[in-house]
């Protein structure tokens, strides 16, 4: 199937809000699925990914013990303020283009659904939007680095 055809079919996703599609051609398909929002991963995570916590847990105890007590130790967040994570894995970007202005900067104030960043992901752009209105605290990723499923990314008051 094409590229050309296939980011087509993501445009037309976007644009209807339609959730999912699946498009076969001969004895080619393509399904495309819009990521859920990100409070809702909790409760849909598969059963088959569930693992036992006692082999896992060792070697992280050791891991976390070999970091010092201030990088092992998260920092809680005070009443006032909301922690904005990562909703997948990848690589993340502070603005649309390199050398473009970042999407924010600490202490801009932002709005619902304002777009903070992107996280590339399987070689798509997802654009990552504000849950919370505020102003913005902390930004705890640099452009480029790597970030993890549920790693704090934005700190808003």
């Amino acid at each position: 199937m094409d590229i050309r055809k296939i980011k087509k079919l993501i445009e037309l996703l976007e644009e209807s809000g339609i959730a999912e599609i699946e498009i076969k051609e001969g004895e080619e398909a393509v399904r495309i699925s819009r990521m859920p929002a990100p409070g809702a991963y909790a409760h849909a995570v598969p059963q088959y990914l569930h693992m036992p916590a006692a082999p896992a847990a060792a070697p992280l105890a050791q891991a976390q013990a070999s970091l010092p007590a201030a990088e092992s130790a998260a920092p809680k967040p005070s009443p006032n303020e909301h922690v904005i994570t990562a909703p997948m894995v990848g690589t993340f970007y502070a603005s649309p283009s390199p050398g473009a202005k970042a999407f924010v900067e600490i202490g801009d104030e932002i709005k619902v659904g304002q777009v903070l960043c992107i996280i590339e992901a399987m070689k798509m752009m997802n654009q990552i939007e504000a849950d919370k209105g505020g102003k913005i605290a902390s930004i705890m990723a640099r452009n480029g680095d790597p970030v993890e499923f549920g790693q704090p990314l934005f700190v808003v008051e």
